[in-house]
């Protein structure tokens, strides 16, 4: 919940065009002032905290371990489109990259078992990259207004060519990995192939440059992806997957 409540804030930004098409279905076609934007903002950075404090005494790991993580995933959410706004100087990728994929594993698996590990880190890779599949076609989508407010993004940068390269690379390689998972260790871990059908029609209009529906399709992968990876790992016999 805490997670889920910090990182709001990050799409709530009164700051570029892309969030402006967020905050429209937030508020349901009516229009915020910047200072409730910012209000709303501060409570649910506050509400965040609040989560913080009652891990805090709920698990057994220890207050700097838990403080590093969790104000090391505030900074982040606050400072991808607030403060210096890494989103808009092509630096949004590798903090979504992170915060929304290892951090947040680290994190829950930390607060779950009482002691900070690298290893939940190696099962986070194919949905961070997953999760980041779906920031990189929004931005591909919102390469002209985002040019126009004079954002930098990584996608201006590269291009709708390599663009489309790299969106490919984060939608198909966790399907590698989740072969590479059933076929040496787990058949279960064949579970998240199911939803293979859905990237190739993802791949198509990534292709043809019909990007106006493609974040949105991609987070509905990412979650039935992550639903059945979950399944995966809990059907799978104890001690046959690595580092578990």
């Amino acid at each position: 919940m805490g997670q889920a409540i910090l990182s709001t804030p990050t799409m709530t930004s009164p700051k570029g065009l892309t969030i402006k098409r967020v905050m429209i279905g937030l508020l349901w076609m009516k229009s915020w002032q910047p200072q409730d934007v910012v209000m709303f903002g501060a409570l649910l950075y506050s509400l965040g905290c609040l989560c913080a404090t009652l891990l805090y005494f709920l698990s057994t790991l220890r207050l700097e371990h838990l403080a590093l993580i969790y104000f090391g995933g505030l900074s982040s959410s606050f400072l991808y489109t607030g403060g210096i706004g890494l989103k808009y100087v092509a630096l949004g990728d590798v903090v979504i990259l992170i915060t929304f994929g290892p951090l947040a594993v680290m994190f829950a698996h930390a607060v779950q078992v009482g002691y900070l590990s690298m290893l939940p880190l190696v099962y986070a890779v194919p949905l961070a990259l997953n999760t980041e599949a779906i920031l990189h076609s929004n931005n591909t989508r919102d390469m002209d207004s985002d040019k126009q407010a004079g954002i930098v993004t990584l996608a201006i940068l590269i291009g709708p060519t390599l663009s489309y390269i790299l969106y490919n690379l984060l939608l198909f390689v966790p399907y590698v990995l989740f072969c590479i998972l059933a076929t040496r260790y787990s058949i279960s871990m064949a579970l998240p192939l199911l939803t293979l059908p859905m990237a190739f029609p993802l791949e198509k209009q990534f292709r043809s440059r019909c990007y106006a529906k493609i974040p949105q399709k991609t987070a509905k992968l990412n979650l039935l992806m992550g639903l059945f990876y979950v399944f995966g790992i809990i059907l799978a016999s104890p001690g046959s997957l690595p580092l578990l």
